[in-house]
């Protein structure tokens, strides 16, 4: 099962939530359930502490993920992974306060292996590459770029198919990947961390 999940930060353009909710549910993570409703699309319901939404307006509809040692989307994220779903796409991240942000991508460590997890920005997308799962494949036009970020620390990352590729290297959060080329040719990513991988529109 597939859903996508809509937080409370920027979206540029709906257009892109329309993309993905072919055969996906939506759920709006604390405030991001307002932001989606307000722009006219159905809810399924509202994951969080849910301090920005009147839980009494989403009767039956909300879940509330209690701990605060963990940031709401990661608690979302893994809700989700316990009720079954294997793919997740999020929208609504863009924009906001510097933390927020940097909060996005670690939210990526703390979930389980045996979650796609897409993160949607408004010039790419972040994949996340987790050691549990098969390596991350993908194409791209000849030229186009993409980064690689350890988000954790790694001891063997495989990258082949690229113009510049490592062969069970070790690599940690650092600009060490940033802007590698595509060659035209399928990309494969693997890692014994947790990767992020953006990919650029």
């Amino acid at each position: 099962m597939r859903a996508v999940l809509w937080c409370n930060a920027e979206l540029s353009a709906t257009a892109l939530v329309d993309s993905l909710l072919d055969d996906a549910e939506l759920f709006g993570v604390d405030g991001g359930a307002l932001r989606a409703e307000a722009a006219g699309y159905p809810i399924s319901g509202v994951l969080g502490d849910l301090d920005s939404v009147d839980a009494a307006d989403w009767q039956g509809r909300s879940t509330l993920l209690p701990d605060d040692a963990a940031s709401d989307l990661a608690k979302a994220l893994s809700h989700l992974q316990t009720q079954g779903y294997s793919e997740v796409d999020v929208v609504g991240i863009d924009g906001g306060c510097p933390d927020h942000i940097l909060g996005i991508w670690a939210a990526l460590t703390e979930v389980r292996g045996g979650l796609g997890i897409r993160l949607h920005h408004a010039g790419g997308i972040t994949f996340r590459v987790h050691p549990l799962d098969d390596a991350f494949e993908f194409i791209i036009p000849k030229g186009k770029e993409f980064s690689v970020f350890a988000l954790t620390e790694c001891d063997a990352v495989n990258i082949s198919g690229a113009k510049w590729n490592l062969a069970a290297e070790p690599l940690s959060f650092s600009t060490r990947g940033l802007h590698n080329q595509s060659l035209g040719k399928p990309i494969s990513i693997s890692t014994d961390g947790v990767l992020a991988v953006i990919v650029h529109d």
